[in-house]
């Protein structure tokens, strides 16, 4: 499903030439992408929803409040915060943007600040287009940024988005543990994929990758972001398509997976329309999850951006989704550590199953 200009994430990015979400199968990256002959299809029949049945057998498990944070690093650093504005550090650049939770004062002088390079203005609503202010110099609207080794292409957006959302790290570091430690093929569907650094942190470790976003600018991206890691030859399968849509056709194929990340918006439209809300949509995309998981699943993690919810509520969907499963469900929030103040900024919701 489209990020459409993602209402959670002020509208996931669009770049000049990425954006928001769908599902995939992994098969060899290069050999992906070949153009198929055009030919007429006739529309797609309205699938009904799905009838939702809860699952039978004992609650997994449960762990929580887990709190996830991301410290300050060489690639990236939340350097200040206070009164509605995060001061960060992106490799070379220094970038100012809104952040609504940041409710207290800064920490840091205003000299420090005065030396961002790059400032997000104009409409700073959640849905608003706005512009970058470059203080210092005029900077290009790519530059190379790096994640533990990886390199990718950051982006200056009009949604005020820069390609990456660094409290992801946190997930991105268990699922490459669990995929190196399962000693065996590994197959990671990443739905929502956006830029995909999950999908190439998943490849560098050993699974077999199948990125799925409905924004053809976010594949784009995302493939520019494999090229730039050295991962041309990992076998990453890009899938611009709507997320719903591909898992449920996963689901008639037999298609399994062994882990599955689902990082949705709260509102979205499918590159052809397809309507998104995530409180009605997402407990038969989670019923969906389970039913594509391989006999022997290592994990499934949601992620909420902007919700009006506590984590309790998709905890408890998780819980009684994975009935029966065994394992853990652990649930709480995504936060990055502060370098000025130690101060803790919270950025979104999560749940997650993991079979040990």
């Amino acid at each position: 499903m489209k990020h459409p200009r993602d209402k959670r994430r002020d509208s996931r990015p669009q770049p000049p030439r990425k954006g928001a979400a769908s599902a995939s199968a992994p098969v060899r990256a290069r050999e992906e992408h070949r153009p198929a002959p055009r030919q007429e299809t006739a529309p797609e029949p309205k699938s009904e929803p799905r009838k939702l049945v809860r699952r039978e057998g004992a609650l997994p498990a449960e762990k929580l409040p887990l709190i996830l944070e991301v410290s300050p690093n060489d690639d990236y650093a939340l350097l200040d915060s206070g009164a509605g504005l995060k001061l960060e550090q992106y490799g070379p650049y220094r970038i100012v943007r809104p952040e609504g939770q940041a409710i207290w004062q800064r920490a840091l002088p205003a000299k420090e600040w005065e030396r961002a390079d790059a400032v997000f203005t104009g409409d700073t609503d959640e849905e608003g287009l706005g512009r970058w202010r470059f203080p210092k110099m005029p900077l290009g609207e790519t530059w190379p940024m790096r994640h533990d080794g990886l390199h990718y292409q950051g982006r200056f957006t009009s949604f005020r988005h820069v390609g990456v959302f660094p409290e992801q790290a946190t997930h991105w570091d268990h699922m490459a543990r669990l995929i190196v430690d399962a000693k065996r093929p590994v197959k990671v569907l990443n739905l929502f994929g956006y830029t995909g650094l999950a999908s190439l942190v998943a490849a560098r470790a050993g699974a077999e990758v199948t990125h799925v976003d409905a924004s053809k600018k976010a594949i784009g991206w995302a493939r520019e972001n494999q090229e730039m890691a050295g991962l041309a030859n990992k076998p990453i399968r890009w899938i611009c398509e709507d997320a719903m849509k591909f898992v449920e056709r996963e689901e008639r194929r037999g298609s399994r997976y062994d882990i599955i990340l689902f990082d949705p918006p709260a509102y979205g439209r499918g590159p052809k329309g397809e309507v998104w809300q995530l409180f009605e949509s997402l407990p038969a995309m989670t019923d969906i999850c389970r039913s594509i998981l391989t006999p022997k699943p290592l994990a499934v993690v949601l992620t909420a951006y902007s919700i009006r919810a506590s984590f309790f509520a998709i905890h408890a969907l998780m819980r009684d989704t994975f009935a029966g499963m065994g394992g853990t469900i652990e649930s709480g929030e995504l936060v990055i550590r502060e370098k000025s103040a130690g101060r803790a900024l919270s950025t979104s919701l999560f749940s997650r199953w993991v079979a040990k």
